[in-house]
C-alpha cells in the first residue's frame, strides 16, 4: 500500500512539474508562423518592426490570397501556422464560413470605422484600396495616348496584348476586378465584356502583384490591380500612373484573422501581432514604409499621394456575396474566359 501511495505521488508530481514546464515553454515563446498574402518585399519591413518592438520571431510562407485560404483549409486537422495576414476579405469571409477561424477582435479596432468591421468576430480589417488602371507612363508617352478613363476604354484594339492582370481563382485582387465587373455590369454583360477585354490580355498572372510588377518591368502597359500595389513601385522609380475608371470600381478591405487551433504556443503573439498591426503604431507603417495603403485605423498616419476611397468612384462593393460566390465564378471565368471553345 506504501508502494502504491508513494508511486502515486510521484506520479502527480511528475505531472505537475511536466504541465509547469510545457505553461512555461508556451508562455515563453518568442515566434510565430503566419501565411501572408502581403508582397514579400513590403510585409519584411512590418514584420522586422515587430520583431523589434516585441523580440518576437516571425517565421511566414509568402503566398497568393486564394493559395492562402486554399493552404489552411487543407491543414484544417492541423494547422502550421497561427495567422492568416493581408488579403481582401473575400476569403477571410470564406474561411471563417468553414470554421478555420478562432474568433478574435482587437482592442485596436475602437478607431476603425463600423463599415470595415467584421460583424461575425472572425478577423480584423487592417487597410483598404481600390481597383485602378497602372499605366506604365513611359509606354503611354511614347505612343501618344491617354490613359484609359472607363472599362469600355480597354477594349480599344490598341491595347491588344497590352493589359495584364492575375487569374481570380488565385489572386484577391483578380476577384475583386472579377466581382466588381459582374456588379457593375450584371452577370451576362461582364462575361461578354471579359470574352472581349481577354482578345486584349498579354496573360493571366497567379499573383495580384505581379501585374503591376510587369507593367512596371515594361512588359506590359496596363495592369489591373489595386491602387497600393502600383503606388508602391513609384518610389523605386518605376514610372507608373494610376486611372480610375469613372464607371465605377471596387475596392477590398484587407484583414488579418487568427487560424483555430494554430501552433498552442504561438497564440498570444499572434494576438500581440494583431493589436500590433490594428494599432496606430503598426498601421503608421504603411507610411513608413511608402506602401500606399489606406488604413483602416483613422489616427494612423497616411503616406503623400495616397488615394483614399472618397477620392475615387467606387461602387457599393458587397464582399459577403462576393465570398459566397467565388467559387462558382472563379469556374466559370477559367471555363469561359481562360479554355473558352473555339467560335
Amino acid at each position: 500500500m506504501k508502494n502504491k501511495k508513494r508511486f502515486y505521488s510521484l506520479f502527480v508530481c511528475l505531472i505537475v512539474v511536466l504541465m509547469a514546464l510545457t505553461t512555461a515553454a508556451f508562455a515563453d515563446s518568442n515566434k510565430l508562423t503566419i501565411y501572408t498574402a502581403f508582397p514579400e518585399s513590403e510585409v519584411i519591413y512590418y514584420f522586422n518592426k515587430f520583431t523589434e518592438e516585441t523580440g518576437i520571431q516571425i517565421e511566414y510562407i509568402r503566398l497568393s490570397a486564394g493559395e492562402m485560404l486554399t493552404r489552411v483549409e487543407a491543414e484544417k486537422e492541423n494547422p502550421q501556422a497561427a495567422l492568416m495576414f493581408g488579403g481582401s476579405t473575400d476569403n477571410y469571409i470564406a474561411a471563417a464560413d468553414r470554421g478555420l477561424f478562432e474568433p478574435y477582435q482587437s482592442p485596436e479596432l475602437a478607431n476603425t470605422p463600423s463599415a470595415y468591421l467584421d460583424p461575425t468576430g472572425n478577423w480584423n480589417p487592417i487597410y483598404v484600396g481600390c481597383i485602378a488602371f497602372a499605366c506604365n507612363t513611359d509606354w503611354f508617352e511614347e505612343n501618344g495616348y491617354e490613359y484609359p478613363s472607363t472599362w469600355e476604354d480597354l477594349l480599344d484594339e490598341k491595347y491588344k496584348g497590352e493589359i495584364i492582370m492575375a487569374h481570380p481563382a488565385t489572386s484577391g485582387t483578380a476577384y475583386t476586378v472579377l466581382a466588381t465587373l459582374i456588379q457593375l455590369m450584371g452577370e451576362e454583360k461582364a462575361w461578354d465584356y471579359l470574352a472581349k477585354l481577354s482578345e486584349n490580355m498579354s496573360q493571366f498572372t497567379k499573383s495580384g502583384s505581379a501585374a503591376p510588377n510587369a507593367v512596371a518591368l515594361g512588359e506590359a502597359a496596363i495592369a489591373l490591380t489595386f491602387s497600393h500595389d502600383a503606388l508602391q513601385l513609384t518610389p523605386e522609380g518605376y514610372h507608373i500612373a494610376l486611372s480610375f475608371p469613372s464607371d465605377g470600381t471596387g475596392f477590398e478591405v484587407g484583414a488579418v484573422a487568427l487560424i483555430k487551433n494554430g501552433p498552442a504556443d504561438e497564440q498570444e503573439n499572434a494576438k500581440k501581432f494583431i493589436d500590433w498591426i490594428c494599432s496606430i503604431d503598426g498601421q503608421g507603417s504603411y507610411a513608413e514604409n511608402d506602401s500606399f495603403r489606406v488604413p483602416t485605423n483613422t489616427q494612423a498616419p497616411v503616406a503623400n499621394g495616397l488615394v483614399t476611397l472618397d477620392q475615387v468612384p467606387v461602387i457599393d462593393y458587397d464582399a459577403v456575396w462576393a465570398s459566397n460566390n467565388k467559387k462558382m465564378y472563379c469556374d466559370e471565368f477559367e471555363n469561359r474566359i481562360i479554355a473558352k471553345p473555339e467560335s
